[in-house]
């Protein structure tokens, strides 16, 4: 919005200021206007010369006269709902510094939970609900989520909540929507597939077009790094068809990230199909624990390894899916130095290193497969949830000997905070002007680092001072 500096010249020439910056569109404007011509044709007495402690902003020229702090553009009297407009939200008439949050402190529980008073804001306003055709983004109304968080709805409320990585994505598959009329995955489409998280159909790489030159079409040949875009796909949910790939690359690594190959659509009964690959030693599925439908069909790949190891029924969920495996690299030979990471389980591995495992043996820390976890030492220490190595609340404080930093996950969970502890909770600094229930909360720290409540009345002058971003713990 545009801002505005709204003086009068009023009474015998004078000039007298009646606000500072405010932040109004055409229609506030309309609004300071017209409430202020209405106000003017309801008194008979002249607007004079504010008190110095009003900074320019009264409705009379005593000190008991100042509009109130939220004020912008005068006032007709004290409160935040007599002014002509609002320094920042106008909350059902009247002029706040934010409209109320979703959520707010709860001094007794020492959390934040959800405010049933929560408004959101839209423009210049606080309102209850935004417009149907907007997106709630924390406790905003906007056009569209921004491209770190992805868009959904939740009890008829559409809303943007944050990536745990990529924003999901769907893109078309081979054979499927805009590419309805394309063979094979090549140089003519690829960019289609750019941040591609779903993947609605099949992907397909065949010898006669994918890596070489299509001079019926007028295709050139696809530059082999550009298959990297593959490596956000997290599912297939028709087939994935490999006939052809590039003699420098050894595995099929850009499928890192497949979790799911869906089987809807199936190529004469198949859903996994890698047929006569010269160069790939090893597969590299590694986040791959479901093929729902159809068989496996992996031919002739003449270096392939590993592919021996792996319990391909652990994948399937129907009895009458197959695997089929024929002419690659004789195990033997494999043996020799293509072995799973001894930190795998029996049910193999996909290529070799602790992080192609299709299970762990002991412990699994993100992808990879450990022998433990850090409960005692290490730079970020964890614990574990059955077999799985977690991260402590980085507000734990890492502990010395044989003492575990932390007994699950959660700023509730630290055996010794970091910096502060607030209840329960270990907290970076203790609440500075956190929006409670009625009003905002203040604590300061005692000599043990815990927080504890300002006096009331401290408090108070606190709030209509406004939040401060300097005040540090103090001790009594």
């Amino acid at each position: 919005m545009n801002q505005w500096r709204v003086n009068f010249l009023l009474f015998r020439g004078k000039k007298t200021q009646l606000s500072s910056k405010a932040n109004l569109g055409a229609a506030g404007f309309q609004l300071v206007f017209g409430r202020i011509k209405g106000w003017f044709k309801g008194t008979s007495r002249a607007a004079t010369v504010c008190a110095e402690q009003c900074d320019g902003r009264c409705f009379g020229p005593y000190v008991s006269d100042c509009c109130h702090r939220e004020c912008a553009g005068g006032c007709s009297g004290p409160k935040d709902t007599d002014c002509f407009a609002c320094t920042n939200f106008n909350d059902s008439g009247a002029c706040v510094t934010q409209c109320p949050q979703p959520f707010v402190y709860n001094p007794t529980s020492f959390q934040l939970e959800h405010n049933p008073r929560a408004k959101y804001t839209y423009g210049a306003f606080c309102v209850k609900k935004c417009p149907h055709n907007f997106v709630v983004d924390h406790s905003s109304c906007v056009r569209a989520c921004p491209s770190n968080k992805m868009e959904v709805e939740e009890n008829r409320i559409k809303m943007c909540i944050p990536c745990t990585d990529v924003c999901p994505k769907v893109c078309d598959g081979i054979g499927t929507g805009s590419l309805q009329t394309a063979q094979t995955v090549d140089a003519s489409n690829i960019d289609k597939f750019v941040n591609c998280t779903k993947i609605n159909g099949n992907l397909i790489f065949l010898i006669t077009v994918c890596l070489f030159r299509d001079m019926y079409h007028g295709i050139g040949p696809l530059d082999p790094e550009r298959l990297n875009v593959f490596r956000t796909v997290k599912e297939i949910t028709g087939f994935l068809n490999i006939q052809s790939w590039p003699q420098n690359m050894t595995d099929l690594s850009v499928f890192s990230s497949l979790a799911t190959i869906g089987g809807r659509s199936l190529y004469s009964g198949i859903s996994l199909l890698i047929l006569k690959q010269l160069w790939i030693s090893s597969l590299q599925f590694q986040s791959l624990d479901e093929i729902s439908a159809g068989n496996v069909y992996i031919f002739n790949n003449s270096r392939l390894c590993f592919y021996n190891t792996v319990n391909w029924t652990s994948l399937f969920r129907t009895p009458s899916q197959k695997v089929h495996i024929r002419n690659n690299r004789d195990p033997k030979e494999c043996q020799q130095q293509m072995v799973c990471d001894e930190m795998c389980s029996d049910d193999g591995c996909w290529g070799p290193g602790s992080d192609q495992c299709l299970s762990c043996r002991y412990f699994r820390r993100g992808r990879a497969c450990v022998e433990s976890c850090n409960l005692f030492d290490g730079e970020m220490r964890e614990f574990s949830n059955g077999s799985v190595c977690l991260e402590c609340d980085s507000q734990c404080e890492k502990m010395d000997g044989n003492t575990m930093s932390c007994f699950g996950q959660g700023p509730d969970q630290c055996v010794k905070c970091l910096h502060f502890k607030d209840g329960p909770n270990c907290v970076e600094k203790c609440p500075d002007g956190l929006q409670g229930a009625n009003s905002f909360i203040f604590k300061y720290a005692k000599a043990n680092n815990e927080c504890h409540p300002c006096h009331a009345n401290l408090e108070t002058a606190m709030a209509l001072s406004g939040p401060s971003t300097t005040r540090g713990p103090r001790t009594d």
